[in-house]
């Protein structure tokens, strides 16, 4: 009698066991990982709470992500516009001529923004250099997503000045030596 029950035991093991493999080979792998973000218009002219707490998302702003292959080739590029909340989702191929994209070698980017006024991207958050995939933000079954932090425009007026490194405002001709001035 032991024997008996020791075999119903074993069988039900296996068949529960042969399900569950069964199911999670039938499972389709999700061949796409998501990148998420959010897109919006910092004003400067405001005072600093206003500045600091008004942020406003742009609606049509548009965010690109491109993957570099080991030989710094560019091999996937995408893009996507945000919707009214300024968010978008980027679905990326996991795979690209055959072969698994490097991740960590994916950067997301500011590409333009429709608003008339703020319209100059900052590289807060990256997104005027481009912000580096390193971890998943989340990864959920087959779900894999990426989310990168908080991207900003900004007004004319608020746009930095490029300045060159040098202490001297003085113009030098390429000797080195210095140009007009008394």
């Amino acid at each position: 009698m032991a024997n008996a029950i020791t075999l119903f035991f074993i069988a039900m093991l296996v068949c529960c066991t042969n399900n569950i493999l069964v199911s999670a080979w039938n499972e389709p792998a999700e061949e796409v990982i998501h990148v998420g973000g959010k897109v919006m218009c910092q004003d400067c002219s405001q005072g600093y709470n206003e500045w600091v707490k008004g942020d406003k998302p742009i609606k049509g702003a548009k965010v690109s992500i491109t993957c570099w292959d080991k030989r710094n080739r560019a091999v996937y590029y995408t893009s996507d516009t945000t919707d009214v909340l300024g968010l978008y989702d980027m679905r990326v191929n996991k795979y690209v001529n055959g072969k698994e994209l490097d991740v960590k070698r994916c950067y997301v980017r500011l590409v333009s923004s429709p608003d008339d006024v703020c319209n100059i991207p900052t590289d807060f958050g990256g997104g005027k250099s481009g912000f580096k995939l390193s971890n998943p933000t989340s990864v959920y079954r087959s779900l894999i997503k990426y989310i990168a932090t908080t991207f900003y425009y900004t007004t004319p007026m608020c746009d930095m000045p490029q300045t060159d490194n040098s202490y001297g405002s003085e113009a030098k001709d390429p000797r080195g030596q210095r140009q007009g001035g008394y």
